[in-house]
């Protein structure tokens, strides 16, 4: 089955390849002719990734999913949320994101953290939601060179490691994107839709 995943970054699109396996063919914006940026403009993940579905769906007549995550730390009222893509501002920055994250936590002890993915999918003509939530905590320092985003400044809960340290393979297992493409791909392959 050919669907496609609507976003232009090349690291979640790398991810949700490795957790899918070769049960479904995902086809790319580039690849149906989509080149402009999606629009992003709700002020919930789940409005967020409804939008981009929608919007693909709408204007190139391709059944879809779209993602939508955030970072939500508890110490900081939930955010940066769904603004963490653009927490520092324009020009977008995971290097300055991490920094002003960084600095609001300063001298803050407690920094539990989560990750929380939402994916809107469409599909035959039907809207389906999924949501995969990863718990943690957010370090005082940088640690790890893979990953993206604030992967080097996240340690999930039971790790000694951070997301930046851990194999593509082993984040999947755990990662909140990943359960939330688990729980995508039990619902597309029990066919239900």
């Amino acid at each position: 089955m050919k669907i496609c995943f609507a976003t232009n970054n090349a690291h979640k699109i790398e991810e949700v390849n490795a957790a899918l396996g070769d049960k479904f063919q995902i086809v790319s914006l580039a690849e149906i002719g989509c080149h402009e940026e999606l629009p992003e403009t709700g002020d919930t993940l789940e409005h967020n990734a409804f939008q981009k579905a929608r919007y693909v769906k709408d204007n190139f007549g391709v059944d879809c999913f779209a993602d939508d995550t955030g970072l939500e730390v508890a110490a900081l009222n939930g955010a940066p949320g769904v603004y963490s893509g653009r927490y520092a501002g324009e020009p977008r920055s995971d290097e300055r994101n991490i920094d002003l994250l960084l600095e609001n936590l300063n001298g803050i002890k407690s920094r539990e953290a989560r990750f929380r993915t939402v994916i809107a999918l469409i599909l035959e003509g039907k809207e389906y939601q999924f949501e995969g939530i990863a718990e943690g905590e957010i370090l005082e320092n940088r640690v790890g060179e893979k990953g993206f985003g604030y992967d080097p400044v996240f340690r999930p809960a039971g790790y000694k490691r951070t997301f930046a340290e851990l194999s593509m393979d082993e984040k999947n297992q755990i990662s909140h994107r990943g359960k939330a493409v688990k729980a995508l791909i039990e619902f597309l392959t029990q066919g239900k839709f």
